[in-house]
């Protein structure tokens, strides 16, 4: 799978055909090794605001049932929140054909992140604070977060999505992450680990 990458000839279905041949308590491993992952970089202290999380990734099991439940489609863009190194953002994107932008505050880890996903050409990170950048994401169609940070942080992006959902429906799935109440956002799926919203907004 990883040279299939590399040639630039992989698709959703060689990508799920491959993944679900793998024994479920080694898929990160797989997946990692897919990436050509090494160690993590450490977090910045001095860079990750307060009330963010440090980067961890998400598990390819909770990811998966983000694109199976979403769902994610290849004529979405996801803009995932946190991006951390891109693993999440690939993932999307080889499971479902989808446009993945990550938004990361962590400059070593854009860096990172952009050598990871420089083989997959509808993948981008780009660096930044989303709690400030959620309005520009005019893009989107499906937002996921897996547990950035919470509290005022959470409210502001959730308040810059409200006028992007103004103009056309957007999902936001969210891994570990209970989002505060929100007027504009109904739950289609809400699962220990796992919630999809829909907004409302749009006539």
């Amino acid at each position: 799978m990883r040279a299939a990458i590399d040639r630039g000839v992989h698709d959703p279905v060689s990508f799920r055909a491959a993944l679900v041949d793998v024994p479920p308590i080694v898929r990160d491993e797989w997946f990692d090794r897919v990436l050509g992952l090494g160690e993590l970089p450490d977090d910045d202290p001095k860079v990750l605001p307060a009330g963010c999380v440090p980067y961890l990734p998400c598990s390819v099991d909770a990811l998966l049932r983000v694109v199976d439940q979403g769902p994610v489609r290849a004529s979405d863009v996801c803009v995932d929140i946190g991006a951390g190194l891109g693993r999440a953002g690939a993932f999307l994107h080889l499971a479902s054909g989808a446009s993945v932008i990550g938004v990361e505050i962590q400059p070593e880890l854009v860096r990172a992140a952009r050598e990871i996903v420089a083989r997959l050409p509808r993948v981008s990170c780009i660096r930044g604070d989303a709690a400030d950048l959620s309005t520009q994401m005019t893009s989107g169609s499906i937002f996921f977060l897996y547990c950035p940070f919470s509290g005022e942080r959470l409210s502001k992006v959730l308040a810059g999505l409200e006028p992007i959902a103004r103009t056309k429906t957007i999902r936001v799935c969210c891994v570990d992450l209970p989002l505060p109440p929100c007027s504009w956002l109904v739950a289609e799926r809400v699962e220990p680990d796992l919630a999809v919203y829909r907004s409302t907004l749009a006539t």
